[in-house]
């Protein structure tokens, strides 16, 4: 297959200053009030790039960047590559543990976040932290000694020769971040990206998806996931669009934004658009803006499909399949069917190929059920740290084991009829059971924990835990939600409660969640 063309830089800052050349005076962020030209986006990366290198950070250095949606998250991201970081970026949902678990692990030196966002003080979360190799902390916003504007004037400018001698030296192969996702052991793991594989993969996104020059993307997802990152701005840096961020999702901003600013480009779990159908009114009635929608991460109905393009007036919804360890793999096509649509996660986008293979690793044929294998050069160069979790997902002919079960079609369009064994989607987020016990059982009562994901009309499914307490405890369902709340990312509190006696077990000892759903089936 051939790639699609023009060809690109090899690195994320190269594909800033090539928009730059491009597109200078073309609006590329627009966020609250402030617009951005092209030109002007490149200079504030340079600049940046000349503070972090000021400050002593160097090539394979990680910065993590925590923060919401906002054009200093660009800005800082970008800044940190061309200085020849690895951006390592943090869901802003986490509590300080998690993120202490993150920044330890990444050995991240530089952390730039958020002073008070949603009324989370940030760097207040990591009080008590032990991390040794993180050096100091920035804050994005308000003008405080720490803070972003004070840490870009101590460097030289965008000017300073230092930046293109570090842009020099970073090369397509070297790491341009690590995304951490949660693991089926509990812990998370640290997804290790290049530049190049980066820009090629989302380069052959973008063309699936039809994102063009004059497109404007309303970017709801969040740019600690690829789904916001890589597949929302840098996919609009690469092909010239402009980016419209929003740092939460609120439905009179969002109706607002499409109305005008003349969004024509929403990315979004099939929630985003549930919403809009229901409070549709506030779009008013010119929706021509409004050219592709494209989703995932959840059960798409057909209806939902036909009333996205009836009612809200998309020219084309796209639906896709993809993951952390691969960012994009396959893509409905311009043409295909509602049903197609509704039902199939499309074809493998153009460079990668995609089987459904036995036990042993076999390709099946068309419309037999096997595990869902990846192969191309979107495939990640490993896990951070951990040889035998890349060795054990990755085998020696360089398939990726996503442990997705699903079917190929004789076209190749791909459907997935399981999703990793135990993993459900909250609201478009993945939830690891594994990860949410773990957390569950640091609560000074509880024995055991079991979690599942049931059926829910808004979120599409939601968390239930069912706990063993230990010996002489007693505790209510209500507390051990709040106690949740204030432990992990709320998308990954569990939203019932079941205390039991003992939980079903194998004779290995291996919990058994789907006797759980079968014999538990209450709240």
């Amino acid at each position: 297959m051939t790639l699609a063309t023009p060809v690109l830089p090899e690195t994320l800052p190269a594909i800033a200053a090539r928009a730059a050349r491009l597109w200078p005076d073309k609006a590329a962020l627009i966020d609250g009030g402030r617009t951005w030209t092209f030109a002007g986006l490149h200079t504030q990366v340079r600049r940046a790039a000349a503070a972090y290198l000021t400050w002593g950070i160097h090539k394979g250095d990680v910065v993590a960047l925590w923060a919401p949606n906002r054009i200093e998250w660009i800005v800082a991201a970008l800044g940190a590559q061309a200085a020849g970081a690895i951006l390592t970026p943090l869901n802003t949902r986490l509590k300080g543990r998690e993120a202490a678990d993150i920044l330890h692990r990444s050995r991240a030196r530089l952390l730039v976040t958020m002073g008070h966002f949603l009324g989370v003080d940030y760097p207040a979360l990591l009080a008590g932290e032990t991390l040794p190799a993180l050096q100091g902390i920035v804050t994005l916003d308000g003008n405080r000694p720490g803070g972003w504007e004070a840490f870009l004037e101590r460097g030289p400018g965008p000017d300073d020769p230092a930046v293109d001698e570090a842009m020099a030296r970073v090369t397509g192969q070297d790491p341009s971040d690590i995304l951490f996702t949660s693991g089926t052991t509990g812990a998370p793991k640290g997804v290790v990206s290049g530049h190049l594989q980066t820009i090629r993969l989302f380069q052959a996104w973008s063309d699936a998806v039809d994102l063009r020059a004059d497109d404007r993307m309303l970017i709801i997802n969040p740019f600690f996931h690829t789904f916001g990152y890589k597949a929302g701005w840098l996919a609009a840096l690469m092909m010239g669009a402009t980016s419209l961020p929003l740092a939460q999702f609120d439905m009179v901003e969002v109706a607002r934004l499409i109305r005008e600013e003349g969004v024509s480009f929403l990315p979004g779990p099939p929630t985003i658009f549930q919403s809009l159908l229901a409070e549709q009114h506030r779009l008013g009635t010119d929706r021509t803006s409004l050219r592709v929608a494209v989703t995932g991460a959840a059960t798409v109905p057909p209806i939902l499909v036909a009333r996205m393009q009836t009612e809200l007036g998309f020219q084309r919804v796209v639906t896709g399949y993809g993951m952390t360890e691969c960012g994009a793999i396959a893509m409905c096509r311009a043409g295909d069917s509602v049903d197609r649509i509704a039902t199939t996660c499309g074809q493998a986008l153009d460079g990668l190929e995609v089987v459904c293979a036995d036990d042993q690793g076999q390709p099946l044929s068309p419309g037999e059920t096997g595990e869902i294998l990846v192969r191309g050069f979107g495939v990640m160069q490993g896990y951070l740290d951990d040889p035998a979790a890349t060795a054990e997902a990755i085998d020696t002919k360089g398939w990726l084991h996503t442990g997705d079960i699903g079917t190929l079609d004789a076209d190749g369009y791909l459907r997935i009829t399981d999703r990793k064994k135990d993993m459900y989607i909250t609201g478009g987020f993945n939830c690891y059971p594994a990860e949410i016990e773990k957390l569950l059982c640091a609560h000074p009562k509880v024995e055991m924990a079991a979690v599942i994901g049931v059926p829910d009309d808004r979120l599409g499914e939601v968390g239930r835990a069912y706990l063993v307490l230990r010996p002489g405890e007693q505790a209510e369902a209500a507390d051990i939600i709040t106690w949740s709340k204030a432990n992990m990312a709320n998308y990954k509190v569990p939203r019932s409660v079941v205390f039991l006696d003992s939980l079903p077990k194998n004779a290995a000892g291996k919990v058994m969640r789907k006797d759980l759903k079968v014999a538990c089936p209450g709240s």
